[in-house]
């Protein structure tokens, strides 16, 4: 079996299931930044159809990602390939209310040229919850979205959001989750799982150069990677997606990134590993703020 179809068969297998009984790979794709130099436009299609080839059918976008330009260009990425995609999106919190989030919500459909949205997000807590959940179900029931989920929630967010009526439907929550930020460990991340309502991880592997550096630097870092013949950022990225209920959307920036990203569903850590890797990235002893970007 060559390394492609060997990524294929592992993206299949290796997969998390939503609330109401959808399966998904636990690796999508990421496109904060895309979109915004005209330059770029070919190599980033390519990448989200290479994306989209090796089953990391998930592609999440926003309307604030370039003012719509991502949107526009996964719109024209995913041509001829929107059944077998997983199309999110996400709303700026000013227009997550009564009377603007139909609008909202139909712009995001127009620039993707889709009919609908397989999973629209809030991305980031504003003022009226309870309307906010209103007006999702509202496009809900009128087939404009499948489903609706919250972004940048901490754990508080989460208990408010279920208690309102239709709260209940909320399907994930994405946050920042990676090596360098572990915080979502110590009471998010467990309460999401006692509810079954996944996360969907973004950014997992980082802004900036700190975090890679220090991934690829690191002695202990380099020998797991050489024992599973991958390199160090595609070990942060399997670690990441270790469990059955994390999805992490990593953002591939050319062809051979976004089959390093695909191929870190085929490393299966040991218990060894874990150890190591929380010898260099401790897990959290306490609450802490919830990270974003």
């Amino acid at each position: 079996m060559n390394r492609l179809n060997r990524i294929k068969d592992n993206l299949q297998n290796k997969t998390l299931t939503l609330p109401d009984g959808t399966n998904l790979p636990v690796l999508g794709q990421g496109t904060w930044k895309m979109g915004e130099h005209p330059g770029k436009k070919a190599a980033e299609i390519k990448g989200l159809q290479t994306g989209l080839d090796l089953g990391m059918k998930v592609i999440d976008t926003a309307e604030m990602y370039g003012d719509g330009l991502s949107e526009r260009l996964v719109g024209e990425a995913i041509k001829g390939h929107r059944e077998e995609t997983f199309l999110v999106s996400k709303v700026y919190p000013h227009h997550a209310i009564s009377g603007k989030m139909q609008q909202a919500c139909e712009g995001s459909l127009k620039r993707l040229k889709t009919d609908y949205l397989d999973l629209y997000l809030l991305h980031w807590r504003g003022g009226n919850l309870r309307e906010t959940v209103e007006e999702m179900e509202n496009l809900k029931s009128s087939g404009k979205i499948l489903r609706w989920g919250v972004s940048n929630f901490d754990t508080v967010d989460m208990q408010e959001l279920i208690r309102l009526k239709g709260g209940q439907n909320c399907t994930v929550n994405q946050v920042l989750y990676h090596l360098g930020s572990r915080g979502i460990e110590y009471d998010l991340l467990p309460w999401q799982r006692a509810a079954g309502m996944p996360i969907m991880a973004y950014s997992p592997l980082g802004q900036g150069g700190s975090l890679m550096n220090m991934l690829t630097k690191h002695p202990i870092i380099h020998d797991i990677a050489l024992k599973h013949h991958v390199k160090p950022l595609q070990i942060a990225l399997a670690w990441t997606i270790r469990t059955d209920d994390v999805l992490a959307i990593p953002k591939g920036t050319s062809y051979e990134h976004i089959i390093e990203n695909a191929e870190a569903s085929t490393i299966e850590l040991s218990e060894s590993d874990i150890r190591q890797i929380n010898s260099i990235f401790p897990e959290p002893t306490k609450k802490m703020p919830l990270d974003i970007i």
